[in-house]
């Protein structure tokens, strides 16, 4: 027992873990534990299936959605020195999504709509209770998803391949959308994130990544979090797979020398687009 850590547990960490690799479950993974000061990192594997190189403490993975709880604290600074507020309405700064209208049911055609009862709101947004957001359905059993689909928004489904649109032009697209349900009536997940990326950046006067950089990353010398991988680090980037829904069978979804992240996205997405290093093991989630 080293201060808390216990050197059997450590051991059945590594085993359970190591197994994954063996079974062809993931490529590689990086565990962190620690306790009371004592840092114990265990790495495991290759950045991809067949690569021939170990993995290595300084990997750089895509962290998906802990994207969000990242943009959550910048929000929170800019509450914490008045320049938002969590109650406000964000329709000075989002003006597109002023005057919503709201689908009579989650079936209805999009012109079936009734008056919001209110605006969103800053807590809206960072609840995922704006009233638009992930349903628990296949694609394409709601209308509501169809134009959501044809919009190429990437809120509703698998954010695969991300979206092509500029935050003004994405945030101008969803305007354009009726509300599923009811500001603050229901918890819908992912959308609210993307939409609050676009307020911080509009509240803070700068791009997504210059405010996380200088408020977070910076300060807390995470020097390797970022929206894209520069030639420099991409030896370290990882390969990202993804699992047929009814096969278990692996496919590559981002190939680290031919990847999405070679270069600063048209959309900066605080509900997942961020990588940096050894933090998860770069298999894609679904948010349906």
């Amino acid at each position: 027992m080293a201060k808390g850590l216990s050197t059997k547990g450590l051991a059945r960490l590594h085993e359970v873990m190591a197994g994954h690799i063996e079974r062809g479950a993931m490529p590689g993974l990086i565990t962190l534990v620690a306790r009371h000061g004592d840092v114990h990192v265990d790495v495991i594997g290759a950045k991809a299936f067949g690569h021939p190189e170990p993995m290595e403490r300084d990997a750089i993975f895509r962290i998906a959605s802990l994207t969000k709880p990242i943009a959550a604290v910048a929000a929170m600074a800019l509450v914490e020195e008045g320049t938002l507020q969590l109650d406000a309405p964000v329709d000075d700064l989002l003006s597109e999504l002023a005057d919503r209208q709201v689908l009579r049911s989650l079936d209805a055609d999009l012109d079936d709509t009734v008056p919001a009862n209110r605006p969103i709101t800053l807590e809206d947004l960072l609840t995922f209770r704006l009233g638009f957001g992930c349903i628990m359905a296949p694609p394409n059993t709601y209308p509501i998803q169809r134009a959501e689909e044809e919009l190429q928004l990437r809120s509703l489904g698998p954010p695969w391949p991300p979206t092509p649109h500029s935050p003004d032009t994405w945030i101008r697209r969803l305007g354009t959308l009726p509300l599923m349900y009811q500001p603050g009536e229901q918890w819908l997940y992912n959308t609210g994130a993307q939409v609050l990326g676009i307020l911080l950046e509009r509240a803070a006067g700068k791009p997504l990544e210059a405010l996380l950089t200088e408020r977070i990353f910076e300060p807390l010398g995470m020097r390797d979090t970022a929206f894209s991988v520069s030639p420099g680090q991409r030896d370290r980037f990882t390969t990202a797979y993804t699992s047929d829904p009814e096969s278990g069978v692996l496919s590559v979804l981002d190939d680290a020398d031919d990847s999405f992240w070679a270069g600063p996205p048209a959309f900066p997405d605080a509900a997942g687009g961020w990588w940096e290093p050894s933090t998860t093991s770069g298999r894609s989630r679904r948010c349906w």
